[in-house]
């Protein structure tokens, strides 16, 4: 991922660096493995633990003649340990190290999304407390739907946040598996014993069943999370977009001192991050259905599947971070218009009432069709700038006919539609 939309401590799992260091950690419990099972003598266990060890520099000087960097690597690990290098790689296959040490990486990777994750749930949650009273127009098809409030809006939020973290957990613990079994999954040259202990050092289950390679279906699920939060924050910047328009003018993103919105506009104050999340969760998809297409490779393995991982598993890890960060900087500083909140409710002209309207007046027995024909008659005038639905209600016979002055004030009072949001918090968030 380039440095624009990294994180020191994201990039830092997926460094070069670091992923020969899990490899090194795969390759010493190993050792340790065979050495519990009487294959490798103390005297060169005790040398291996202590000497084994790489440099970037001389795997890259043997991969120039190897053209294979695991290869590359063991025979670096073998040069640090002197004679006892034999007992490096016993029995193993690459994908054997390779697979072992990319679970390693992806659950280091989860654990931080994991901890971001919380710290936007947990500012979501902050501010959905404390717009609990905050009314809104809530919309359907961009169109002025029924009051809600921002409250209750963040709070959908939240919760879809919440499932985000249960289906990555879920794909972390999916991919909390190693292997230790071989060219083709048959231990031919291993043992599942052994395959157990080099899991348990690392803190890993063994795949149950494997081929060379563990199957890309665990990765697939853990890319599909990704991409699921993804979308679910590009739902989230989007509401943040539309609701910046000029013409709404209900939430801002935090505009800092000295920060521009244009080169030839100096008014500009653009909802910018909300639109580059939205378009980097478009990422986070694509690498998804790449990791589903690296799911089918032929029998017990072919390479299709590994130049694309070395793409697509850090730079989802890495935007993921990226993507929580910056989305809960714009939470903690959104500007709430609630002044404008309230004035758009009023824009209509109370045809948004309408619907409370009909209620009443087929409560006072007039049938809906009768009922729904004379409210929306005198709505959608009022939408348009005509008199008020409760002055336009007030002054049509049918209805005053059903409904008194204190009935059609009941109509119109904002609180009848809010009169559920203490009860949706306490089952949300507890008293």
């Amino acid at each position: 991922m380039i440095e624009r939309y990294s994180t020191p401590e994201a990039a830092a799992i997926w460094e070069r660096q670091r992923r020969f260091e899990l490899m090194r950690q795969v390759e010493m419990a190993l050792v340790e493995a065979w050495a519990a099972m009487g294959r490798v003598p103390a005297d060169a266990q005790a040398n291996i633990r202590a000497n084994l060890t790489f440099s970037l520099a001389r795997i890259d000087e043997l991969e120039a003649i190897t053209d294979h960097d695991v290869v590359a690597f063991v025979r670096a690990l073998g040069e640090s340990v002197g004679d006892d290098a034999a007992y490096i790689h016993m029995g193993a296959t690459s994908s054997d190290i390779l697979d072992t040490a990319t679970a390693l990486q992806i659950q280091e990777a989860g654990a931080l999304i994991l901890a971001d994750l919380d710290s936007l749930v947990d500012a979501v949650r902050r501010q959905a407390i404390a717009h609990k009273h905050t009314p809104m127009m809530g919309r359907t098809h961009g169109v002025h739907a029924e009051p809600i409030t921002f409250g209750l809006k963040l709070l959908t939020w939240f919760h879809e946040l919440r499932r985000s973290r249960a289906r990555i957990e879920a794909a972390l613990e999916a991919n909390r598996v190693g292997k230790l079994s071989g060219a083709v999954g048959s231990y031919t040259n291993l043992h599942p014993e052994l395959e157990r202990h080099v899991c348990e050092q690392l803190g890993l289950r063994p795949d149950p069943a494997s081929t060379q390679v563990i199957a890309r279906d665990r990765h697939a699920q853990y890319m599909l999370a990704l991409a699921q939060m993804g979308a679910s924050i590009e739902r989230f910047a989007t509401t943040i977009r539309a609701l910046q328009r000029t013409e709404i003018g209900e939430l801002r993103e935090p505009f800092k001192a000295g920060q521009t919105g244009s080169s030839a506009m100096p008014h500009k104050r653009n909802p910018k991050s909300s639109e580059q999340l939205c378009g980097l969760s478009r990422v986070l998809r694509a690498n998804a259905m790449t990791a589903l297409e690296n799911v089918a490779l032929w029998d017990e393995r072919d390479l299709s599947h590994s130049s694309v991982e070395r793409i697509i598993l850090p730079d989802s890890s890495i935007l993921a971070v990226y993507m929580l960060r910056t989305f809960r900087v714009i939470v903690e500083g959104l500007v709430v218009d609630a002044a404008r909140m309230r004035a758009n409710i009023d824009l209509t002209g109370g045809a948004i009432f309408s619907g409370r309207l009909l209620a009443a007046l087929v409560e006072k027995g007039m049938s809906r069709d009768e009922a729904y024909t004379i409210v929306q008659r005198l709505a959608i005038p009022a939408s348009e700038g005509g008199p008020t639905l409760h002055d336009a209600a007030k002054a049509d016979p049918a209805v005053t006919a059903r409904l008194g002055d204190a009935e059609l004030a009941a109509v119109f009072d904002l609180a009848f539609y809010l009169q559920h949001v203490d009860a949706v918090f306490a089952r949300s968030l507890g008293a």
